[in-house]
């Protein structure tokens, strides 16, 4: 396993992210826990979670029927596996979010210090641990001021309740601010983000990016597939493995000529589609880990394969033709 630093940080993190929002609702616990042993064989020490996972979702065509279903299920189940010991928390970098609603009363979501403080107590009760290792911001807040946000990060800092501070689906400018308002408070502040980026969607490239990389700040790119849509999506649904309907048709409809060349591509150099896109990531400057998601320990087993996978510049700049890239803003759009 390869292992770099979070952003400017001096945490040695895995170069693939565990993402764990499927465990509960889609993954049976039993089965989430042996992952999650799994990925500690292999290697990978960061897990990444939030707060509201475990709500009820469901795989394409099916309809979510686990009444066990609800916000902070899937922390529960980081819990239960902690608590099993043998060294499990120790050799884990633990990521978890806040933000969403918890519940339908006031203050029961966002930024506010009183969120932070309240939120971050019941994710370590359900985690079963004493600290988090990265908190995150699940989603800008415009109506927090900022000094009111890091104050109450720096308190959870002081009282040993989590190490370092992150975001995710932060803007370039949110990132700058959030960052200088930290360093003028003799504050960390960010040391992550996290962003929907695969090569399909490519909009961080303007100014999250950029930003990120100007700040020391390491990139933890979601949905690396885009939904499966990089997954070898053309193949699955000729040979029957997966059909298509919906958003995915509709998407996959509109994007069919890339897709097509982009498999194409893959079978030219003999990798898969889905080990291409998480591989493409890692050789993108600023990118820490993509998030891999997997529902099955066998979609697990397929992930971690793109750590060795090697796309030379004449690839690379066959994936740029393909999907094409933007340039950092204002550059993009002007001169």
């Amino acid at each position: 396993m390869e292992y770099t630093h979070l952003g400017r940080s001096g945490l040695s993190v895995s170069r693939l992210c565990l993402g764990t929002m499927n465990f509960g609702s889609l993954t049976p616990a039993g089965e989430a826990h042996a992952i999650m042993d799994h990925a500690l064989e292999l290697g990978i020490n960061f897990f990444d979670t939030a707060n509201t996972y475990g709500r009820a979702q469901s795989p394409p065509g099916q309809v979510a029927k686990n009444e066990q279903s609800h916000a902070g299920w899937t922390e529960e189940i980081l819990g239960d596996w902690f608590a099993q010991g043998g060294g499990r928390r120790e050799r884990t970098v633990l990521a978890t979010k806040l933000y969403g609603d918890m519940g339908t009363w006031p203050n029961e979501g966002k930024l506010s210090a009183l969120n932070i403080r309240r939120a971050c107590d019941a994710s370590l009760r359900r985690l079963r641990t004493d600290y988090i290792d990265l908190y995150q911001m699940h989603h800008i807040d415009r109506g927090t001021p900022w000094d009111e946000i890091w104050q109450a990060m720096e308190v959870l800092v002081e009282q040993g309740k989590i190490i370092y501070a992150g975001s995710s689906n932060f803007a370039g400018w949110h990132i700058a601010r959030a960052c200088e308002t930290a360093k003028a408070r003799g504050f960390t502040g960010l040391v992550s983000e996290q962003s929907l980026y695969n090569l399909l969607t490519r909009d961080i490239e303007l100014e999250v990016l950029p930003a990120a990389i100007a700040y020391g700040v390491g990139v933890i790119p979601w949905s690396p597939l885009d939904g499966g849509l990089l997954g070898g999506v053309l193949k699955s649904d000729r040979e029957g493995r997966r059909r298509l309907a919906g958003r995915a048709k509709e998407r996959v409809e509109a994007h069919r000529g890339q897709i097509e060349a982009y498999e194409d591509l893959c079978d030219k150099i003999g990798y898969a589609p889905a080990d291409v896109a998480l591989a493409w990531l890692l050789h993108q400057d600023g990118v820490t880990a993509p998030i891999i998601g997997p529902r099955t320990l066998a979609q697990f087993d397929d992930a971690q394969r793109a750590l060795s996978v090697m796309l030379d510049e004449e690839v690379l700049g066959q994936l740029d033709e393909i999907f094409p890239r933007y340039q950092p803003a204002p550059e993009h759009y002007a001169w």
